[in-house]
């Protein structure tokens, strides 16, 4: 079989790779807006100051029910009348909503970055961070579930990714 026929049969090469550098500019890009719940967990572990501050931008409700430990909790909705008063312009911040089937993390990461702040969005979201084992606060205090074995690595601290 010849290339054009592979490609022509195949849905992941229907449309071709990217060339090697228009691929390394877009993932660079990707990286730049985006950071993983693990990644976000390990600096926050690793003590001191990480260098970045979370902010969970879901309702009161849902912080109640549980959010990442020393996010700042500020729903996307009062972003433009508080977000002056809660967080350092000179900080970058880190936003997580529910999940990944969940944009309010993107609507705050925008309403932040046009306010001026530096911004990434926490791919997986609240969800995620649960999911990999992570603790998390509730109004009872500090809890933790089992990390999924489909999001994390069952005898392992790292991905190794």
């Amino acid at each position: 079989m010849n290339t054009a026929t592979i490609t022509a049969a195949n849905p992941v090469l229907r449309v071709a790779p990217a060339a090697p550098a228009d691929a390394a500019a877009y993932f660079r890009a990707a990286l730049a807006f985006h950071a993983d719940a693990s990644d976000v967990a390990a600096a926050l572990a690793a003590g001191g100051d990480p260098g970045f501050a979370v902010v969970d931008s879901r309702s009161t409700a849902a912080w109640d029910q549980g959010h990442v430990p020393g996010a700042v909790h500020l729903p996307t909705a009062l972003i433009p009348e508080q977000a002056e008063r809660l967080l350092d312009r000179s900080v970058p911040v880190v936003t997580y909503c529910w999940g990944p089937g969940c944009d309010g993390a993107t609507r705050a990461a925008l309403a932040l970055a046009e306010l001026g702040f530096r911004v990434k969005e926490m791919l997986g979201g609240f969800e995620y961070w649960v999911r990999e084992g992570f603790e998390f606060e509730t109004w009872r205090g500090r809890e933790r579930r089992p990390a999924d074995p489909l999001t994390a690595p069952a005898d392992a601290h790292d991905c190794g990714c």
